[in-house]
């Protein structure tokens, strides 16, 4: 089957296309049990040229989605932020130096691999101090309620296994008033580079990762799931479901990326 094919017709929502026990790893079905190993495999394999390959694969456009995302954030000094599924610890390092002495990063991703290569990364900038490190499932975060000014998840939703309950526990933590970024891979909104961007997604890719990390399967898991993330206007729908309030999206890219905002109240 043409992979351009196969990718149009893939379902966007995922709590409609699994069983309560099943869900979506890439285009594969696989036991809700069996998904966060699987995902973990990936990072695992793939954490230590993470920032590399960011680079190479978005020709560095990554770094202006970034850039529009902490611009919408309303950060400021002596805030309290979570930079959650945060990897490599890019927005933790913009974040710690606009939140000051009297503020705090928590720096959380479930990969231990990526974590740690976040933790290095940062030190040997000299960012310490204001940053704290914690391995957590973004479903079931180790925080009190109302604890973080903003919370930032980029390009981790579409790996975590219960999307609902994730957002739900990102809303626990937030104080009233607090905003949740959520910066993913998303539609393209125009048809000819929807089929380009499927093109690029699954016949050059793997082929990056194959020369650059030795792993084209990982990346090819990357591209899929892109393709079963919930599209703009339903990733919305949920935030609105689970109680954020005055929720927004804001397309980067033509859609490649969205980013989407909403307020705890």
């Amino acid at each position: 089957m043409n992979n351009e094919n196969f990718v149009e017709n893939q379902p966007h929502l995922d709590k409609q296309t699994t069983s309560e026990e099943t869900t979506h790893f890439g285009f594969k079905t696989v036991a809700k049990s069996e998904k966060q190993k699987l995902v973990e495999n990936v990072f695992n394999s793939v954490a230590g040229k993470y920032d590399l390959m960011n680079d190479l694969l978005s020709f560095g456009i990554h770094r202006i989605w970034k850039r529009f995302t902490i611009d919408c954030s309303g950060v400021r000094k002596g805030h309290k932020v979570l930079d959650l599924a945060g990897g490599t610890g890019d927005f933790t390092a913009k974040f710690s130096r606009i939140v000051g002495n009297t503020g705090e990063v928590v720096l959380a991703d479930i990969n231990a691999a990526m974590l740690e290569v976040g933790r290095e990364k940062l030190r040997n900038l000299g960012i310490v101090g204001n940053v704290n490190y914690v391995q957590a499932n973004a479903e079931e975060l180790p925080f009190a309620d109302n604890t973080f000014d903003c919370v930032v998840i980029s390009f981790g939703l579409r790996n975590v296994t219960d999307k609902d309950k994730a957002l739900r526990s990102m809303l626990r933590v937030l104080k009233p008033g607090g905003r949740l970024l959520v910066l993913e891979f998303s539609k393209p909104i125009l048809d000819p580079l929807s089929k380009a961007y499927n093109f690029y997604s699954f016949n050059i890719l793997p082929k990056i990762g194959e020369a650059v990390v030795n792993d084209g399967e990982s990346y090819r898991y990357l591209a899929e799931s892109i393709r079963m993330h919930p599209e703009q206007d339903i990733l919305k729908e949920m935030m609105e479901e689970v109680g954020f309030e005055q929720v927004s999206y804001y397309n980067l890219s033509a859609g490649i990326v969205a980013l989407h905002r909403g307020y705890k109240f």
